[in-house]
């Protein structure tokens, strides 16, 4: 199998839904997971709302696409990366695809490139619909590629009575504490999924388990830059063994018992 990181990837930008800001941090994640033969992005470039990605084009090798929006209200610019992006996989000289949008309207596309065998990375904001990140094989969240991306999550609204007990049940569900309980929760089910008869399981396999669960999953949105350090943070087993080969361990974890 060919290693993850030497994938040609065609890159496909949406516009219209992701903004400009630090665009080469972007391409330095995807740089992690292959190599960009294809760069292109779609948009109406007559409209002022776009206007700021001209300024990045040149400097980052992107070839922008006209689409005008042939009626107001509909979004023709999806209809020509789905169509350049079927065109790209018929050509056969990539290996895999990188959707960099927020459009739930892509989870199509990002099904029918993984049923053709491609890999499918996903990047977009925190407002990116769950159906759409989870037909990717990985989502990326743009806020987590570098501090000077703005959050774009609204400010929460103070609690009023009697009317926003759903309002104050979703800040318990997004509160640190009821983070670290869910991953942790999903951790310790991928352990117990893959565990020997002595509960060990190994942490590269743990971690792809993981993926295939819950697609954005990224330790950098806890806070760490690797999986290791968020593993050792939540209290759980950890037991490095010789591989054989100078200076590689392989790491294997396990819940702790009661």
């Amino acid at each position: 199998m060919q290693p993850l990181n030497d994938l040609r990837l065609a890159v496909v930008i949406d516009a219209d839904n992701i903004p400009y800001s630090n665009v080469k941090a972007m391409f330095e994640e995807i740089a992690k997971y292959g190599t960009p033969t294809f760069k292109r992005i779609y948009g109406d470039w007559t409209r002022p709302t776009v206007s700021g990605w001209k300024s990045v084009l040149l400097e980052n090798a992107i070839t922008p696409v006209q689409q005008y929006s042939y009626t107001r209200g509909k979004n023709s610019t999806d209809s020509a990366l789905i169509i350049d992006a079927m065109d790209i996989l018929y050509s056969g000289k990539v290996d895999g695809f990188c959707i960099v949008s927020s459009d739930s309207d892509f989870t199509r596309l990002a099904t029918r490139l993984r049923e053709a065998g491609m890999k499918v990375i996903g990047i977009g904001e925190k407002k990116t619909p769950q159906p759409f990140i989870i037909a990717c094989d990985k989502f990326i969240y743009l806020e987590i590629l570098t501090s000077e991306i703005s959050n774009t999550d609204p400010s929460p609204e103070p609690v009023k009575k009697g009317k926003s007990v759903t309002k104050k049940k979703l800040r318990e569900d997004n509160s640190p504490l009821s983070q670290q309980k869910k991953v942790k929760r999903l951790i310790a089910n991928s352990i117990s999924d893959l565990a020997d008869e002595n509960g060990w399981a190994f942490l590269g396999d743990v971690g792809n388990l993981i993926l295939k669960k819950q697609p954005d999953f990224d330790p950098r949105n806890f806070g760490f830059t690797k999986l290791t350090p968020l593993i050792k943070s939540l209290d759980f087993e950890i037991d490095e063994r010789e591989s054989g080969q100078i200076n590689i361990k392989h790491i294997y974890i396990r819940s702790r018992k009661a």
